[in-house]
C-alpha cells in the first residue's frame, strides 16, 4: 500500500532529464559562458558543476561501503561522539592542574598541557594530572622535548597500573614536521635516525596500552604554509607513510606502528571541501595500511584530530574569528572527527582569556548538545556533491602521493625542493587573491572597522601557542639546515603590518569621499572607496552627496583630508574630475573610484590615481601610505 501511494505521490513530478536542465540553463544564460559563469575551477585543480545529480555518482567507488566499514569514508566508528580538547599552555604545575580540571567540569574532555620536557620532574607529573582520569579523559602532551615527558608516563602509568586498555594518551611527537619541515634539516646532519630510534623505542615500550598515540602528524602546518586542500592530504599521508615505514623497518610490527600514529589537520573556512577532504583522508590512509596486510582491523582506521584554522585568523574585528571557527568546527563535526579543538578568538594576539576560552569549548557543546551533530554520523553521505568532492580531493591527493613516493618519500622529496615548490605557487595564488579580494578576510581586507586600532602590540605567539605548528622551535637540537624550511603565515598579515604602521605612526591620515554627479553611482563607489582606503587604517569621512563639484572640493578642504576620493558615474568623469583638481591643487592626493573609459584622457591632464575592483588592494594602499610619509 505504501509503495502505491508513493508511485501517485512522484507521478505528479515527472522526471526531468540532464539535457532538460541544462536547455534551461543555457536560456537563462543568455548568452553568457556556462563555463566561466558557472563551474567553479578549484585550487586543486579540478572542476565542480553548478549541481549534481544521482548519474554523477557512476564513477564514486566508495559507495557500497556503510558506516565504520572499509575504506572507513563514511566513519571509524558508528558514533560520531568527538572529544572537546582544550590546550593549556600553564607550564606551573598546580597551575596547569587547576586549569586542567576547571575546563573538564566545563566540559572539555581532552586536555593539552604545554610542557618543557627538560624541566619536568616526576613530582611535577604526579601534581599536573592530580585528579584526572586518564581512562576518561585523553591527556595531550605537547611543547618542548616531549619524548621526555614519555618516560616519565610510562613510569607513572605501571606505577599507578593505567589501564592497559582504556587510558588516553597523545604525544606531540613529529620530528619531521617540527624539525625537517619548519627548519629545514634535522640535528647532527643525518636523516633523523636517532630521533626515529627514539620513536621506535617508545612505541615498542607503550605497546601494551592500546589507546596511547606516539606519534602525531601535525598536518596543519601544510595549510598554515599555504597548501590546496589536495597537497595537504598529499603530503600529510606521505609524512605518516615515511613513519610507518621508518618503523616497520626497525621490525615494528604494521598494526603497532599504525595504531600509534594520530593526524592532526587543520580546518578552513572552505565547509564543503573541509568536510569532503576528512572523508577522503580516512579511504586513502585505510588503502595505504591494508597494502601491509595488518591483522587488525583498527589499524587501518585514521584516527584524525582537527583544529580550527589559525590561517584565516585576523587580528583585526577579532571577533569575526568567532564565526570563523564556528563554520570551521561544524565542517569537522559533520566530516567526523576523533577529537577537535575551537581555537580562542584573540589567540592571535594575546595569551587567550578565561572569556575567549569559554567561548571556544562552547561553540563545540552547542553543536553537541543543542545541534546534536554527534548524534548522526556521516550525515553528508549521499550527498551527490560531497560524494563527489571526495572522489575528486582522493583522485587528486592520491596522485601527488604517488608523486612523492616515486620520489623516494617525503623527506627525500622534501629535501629535493619538490614539496615546498609547490606549496609556494599555492601560497603565492592566494596571496594574491588575498591582495586583489577574491578571498575575502571579512574586516580586514574587506569592510574592516573603520575606527578600530591596534592596541596590543601586535606580535603573534609562536612556540607555546596551541594548535599552530610551532612546536619544533622547543627542540634542543641544533639543526643547520640543508634545504628551505615551509613559511607559516596566516592569510591577513600583509594587510595588518600594513594597518598597525598607521595606527603606529601618530598620524590619522584622512579620506574623504567627494560624492557629486549621479546619486547612484556616487553612493556605490563612496562605500566602495571607504572600504578600499579603511583597510590601511586610514580614516574615513563619508558624506551622502553635494549639489556641486564646488561644494564637495569646499568641504574637502575644510576636514583637513590627505586624500579626496571623486566618487560619482563613469560618464560623470571627463568634466568632473578636472574640476575638482584644479579645485583641490595639491593639498591632498586625489583619486577618482572607478574604471572609466575616459581615464587616459584624465591622465593626460594630470589626473593618475585611481581605485577599481581590479585593483591590487594592498600595493595600491602600501603606495598611498608611502606618499602620505608613513614608514
Amino acid at each position: 500500500m505504501s509503495n502505491e501511494k508513493e508511485q501517485k505521490l512522484f507521478a505528479e513530478f515527472p522526471p526531468v532529464s540532464t539535457e532538460q536542465w541544462e536547455e534551461v540553463i543555457v536560456k537563462d544564460l543568455k548568452g553568457a559562458d556556462y563555463e566561466k559563469k558557472l563551474v567553479w575551477r578549484t585550487a586543486e585543480g579540478f572542476n565542480v558543476r553548478p549541481y549534481y545529480r544521482a548519474e554523477d555518482l557512476k564513477n564514486v567507488k566508495f559507495l557500497n561501503a556503510g558506516v565504520a566499514e572499509f575504506p572507513y569514508v563514511r566513519s571509524v566508528k558508528k558514533c560520531n561522539n568527538w572529544r572537546v580538547v582544550q590546550t593549556l599552555w600553564l607550564e606551573d604545575p598546580i597551575e596547569a592542574n587547576k586549569a586542567a580540571r576547571k575546563a573538564i567540569e566545563n566540559g572539555a574532555e581532552s586536555i593539552a598541557f604545554h610542557v618543557n620536557g627538560k624541566k619536568m620532574k616526576a613530582a611535577d607529573l604526579d601534581v599536573m594530572l592530580d585528579g584526572i582520569d586518564p581512562n576518561s579523559v585523553e591527556i595531550i602532551i605537547r611543547g618542548c622535548e616531549v619524548k621526555m615527558v614519555a618516560g616519565l608516563l610510562i613510569e607513572k602509568a605501571e606505577r599507578e597500573g593505567w589501564d592497559t586498555e582504556k587510558s588516553k594518551v597523545v604525544l606531540i611527537c613529529d620530528p619531521i614536521m617540527k624539525l625537517l619541515s619548519l627548519r629545514g634539516g634535522f640535528p647532527y646532519n643525518e636523516d633523523g635516525a636517532m630521533l626515529f630510534a627514539a620513536l621506535h623505542g617508545m612505541i615498542a615500550q607503550c605497546a601494551k596500552y592500546k589507546k596511547w598515540r606516539l606519534i602525531n602528524v601535525n598536518a596543519y602546518n601544510f595549510q598554515y604554509a599555504g597548501a590546496t586542500i589536495v597537497q595537504e592530504l598529499a603530503f600529510t599521508l606521505a609524512v605518516g607513510h615515511e613513519y610507518l615505514l621508518k618503523m616497520m623497518e626497525m621490525k615494528l610490527p604494521v598494526d603497532e606502528v599504525a595504531q600509534a600514529i594520530r593526524f592532526a589537520f587543520a580546518v578552513s573556512p572552505n565547509y564543503f571541501m573541509e568536510i569532503a577532504k576528512f572523508r577522503a583522508a580516512r579511504m586513502l590512509w585505510a588503502n595505504i595500511v591494508n597494502a601491509y596486510a595488518p591483522k587488525e582491523e583498527d589499524s587501518r582506521k585514521m584516527m584524525i584530530h582537527a583544529v580550527t584554522s589559525r590561517w584565516s585568523m585576523t587580528k583585526y574585528d577579532p571577533y569575526v574569528n568567532m564565526l570563523r571557527v564556528t563554520t570551521e568546527a561544524m565542517s569537522a563535526a559533520v566530516a567526523g572527527v576523533h577529537s577537535l579543538e575551537v581555537l580562542p578568538f584573540d589567540i592571535v594576539y594575546e595569551r587567550p582569556t578565561e572569556f575567549s576560552y569559554r567561548i571556544a569549548r562552547n561553540v563545540q557543546l552547542l553543536l553537541k548538545h543543542e545541534a546534536h551533530f554527534d548524534n548522526v554520523t556521516d550525515a553528508a553521505g549521499g550527498s551527490y556533491y560531497i560524494e563527489n568532492l571526495t572522489q575528486q580531493i582522493a583522485d587528486q591527493a592520491w596522485e601527488l602521493f604517488k608523486q612523492i613516493e616515486d620520489r623516494g618519500g617525503y623527506i627525500k622529496a622534501f629535501k629535493t625542493g619538490f614539496i615546498k615548490e609547490l606549496i609556494d605557487a599555492s601560497a603565492a595564488k592566494k596571496d594574491k587573491e588575498i591582495a586583489t579580494r577574491r578571498i575575502t578576510l571579512l574586516g580586514t581586507n574587506q569592510f574592516p572597522n573603520f575606527t578600530e586600532k591596534m592596541e596590543t602590540t601586535g606580535q603573534e605567539n609562536t612556540c607555546d601557542t596551541p594548535g599552530f605548528g610551532f612546536d619544533g622551535a622547543c627542540y634542543d637540537f641544533d639543526v643547520t639546515p640543508d634545504t628551505d624550511p615551509l613559511r607559516i603565515y596566516r592569510a591577513a598579515e600583509p594587510f595588518e603590518e600594513l594597518r598597525m604602521k598607521v595606527d603606529a605612526s601618530g598620524k590619522e591620515p584622512k579620506a574623504f569621499m567627494l560624492t557629486c554627479g549621479t546619486l547612484g553611482m556616487a553612493r556605490a563607489r563612496s562605500q566602495f572607496s571607504s572600504n578600499f582606503f579603511g583597510c590601511a587604517g586610514i580614516r574615513i569621512i563619508d558624506n551622502t552627496f553635494f549639489n556641486s563639484v564646488e561644494e564637495g572640493a569646499k568641504a574637502a578642504l575644510a576636514s583637513g583630508a590627505d586624500i579626496v576620493v571623486v566618487c560619482a558615474a563613469d560618464d560623470d568623469y571627463a568634466e568632473l574630475a578636472p574640476k575638482v583638481k584644479e579645485l583641490i591643487g595639491d593639498k591632498a592626493i586625489l583619486v577618482v573610484a572607478g574604471a572609466p573609459a575616459s581615464q587616459p584622457e584624465l591622465e593626460a591632464q594630470g589626473i593618475k590615481n585611481f581605485i577599481s575592483v581590479r585593483s591590487n588592494v594592498l600595493e595600491t594602499l602600501r603606495q598611498y601610505v608611502k606618499e602620505l610619509g608613513i614608514k
